[in-house]
């Protein structure tokens, strides 16, 4: 056999194994797409899965969840336009004060937070390590220990002439509650992000003229977006879905919020009308949904971050 011969032999041979193994590499990939795939239908299944029921319910005339089907006989939107014609539940007064509370409450949180990190960041004083670790230990206890020190501390600031509007039965009592309980977990994930963000751009605005405050404002902030959004997302999905301590500290129908009205529905002791309390579930997702996919990125931005040593 010539050296010819042997080079395309060679040759030959070194082109079978670059295509066998170009095709196990193709398999592979294929069978990982394919894993994946599955995963994320699983996982869309199991999401959807309550949505869907939720929404035959919500088109079900029999307003009842016994024998239910997937596809509910005779579907109808009477639920739907029950919401919008019953005057003893005014559903949208429920949800314009659930948007209310939550946006007042998110803008608090974020602008506290925001100054409280950024103090923690950048400053150095006495028993800054400690005011860490007691906010950190105050986040620890839950807040269903603190309802009923929660309930007279309002009753006895409604008293107050000129607080009324901070007592009981009113949102300001309610935001007050919750803007107090969002600051410390908040702030420490604020302070996470803010250290990542170097000190030089502080410095250099101290160069050009700037004040610590205009530094913080124009330069801070505007890096900060991410963790704000994350900030605002949070508060304003925690604040929206709350149910204990608004049924707790909210008392006549025209204040509840969309949580505690939802529950006049079904608190009837000879009849409940789920259809209708599915119906009100449906809209009622809608404003956190629309928000998250809105700024569903700074999200994801924010909390990876944030969740750097610094």
């Amino acid at each position: 056999m010539s050296s010819t011969d042997v080079q395309d032999e060679a040759a030959v041979s070194a082109a079978n194994r670059t295509a066998k193994r170009y095709r196990s590499v193709t398999v592979s990939r294929r069978i990982n797409i394919a894993i994946k795939l599955f995963i994320a239908l699983l996982a869309a299944t199991f999401s959807l899965y309550p949505v869907i029921w939720i929404i035959s319910a919500a088109l079900s005339p029999s307003n009842s969840l016994v024998n239910e089907t997937l596809i509910p006989p005779g579907a109808t939107l009477d639920n739907f336009v029950r919401l919008w014609s019953d005057p003893q539940h005014p559903f949208l007064l429920w949800m314009w004060n659930s948007i209310l509370v939550s946006a007042i409450t998110a803008l608090i949180v974020v602008s506290l937070c925001a100054l409280g990190a950024y103090a923690f960041s950048r400053f150095r004083w006495r028993g800054r390590r400690t005011g860490l670790l007691a906010i950190l230990l105050v986040q620890l206890f839950p807040n269903i220990l603190a309802i009923t020190s929660l309930f007279l501390l309002l009753q006895q600031i409604g008293k107050i002439p000129g607080l009324s509007w901070l007592g009981l039965n009113t949102h300001g009592g309610l935001i007050l509650i919750y803007s107090a309980g969002a600051l410390g977990f908040n702030t420490w994930l604020m302070k996470g992000f803010f250290d990542s963000i170097p000190r030089e751009l502080d410095e250099s605005a101290k160069i050009d003229g700037a004040s610590q405050f205009q530094a913080f404002r124009y330069v801070i902030l505007p890096l900060a977006r991410p963790i704000l959004a994350t900030m605002a997302i949070l508060s304003i999905i925690g604040t929206y879905a709350d149910f204990l301590v608004a049924r707790v500290m909210l008392r006549s129908s025209d204040e509840y919020t969309l949580a505690v009205g939802l529950t006049l529905f079904i608190r009837g002791q000879y009849e409940r009308e789920w259809g209708v309390f599915a119906a009100a579930a449906l809209l009622g997702a809608l404003p956190i949904v629309l928000i998250f996919l809105i700024l569903q990125k700074q999200l994801i931005g924010g909390l990876s971050r944030g969740a750097v040593k610094g």
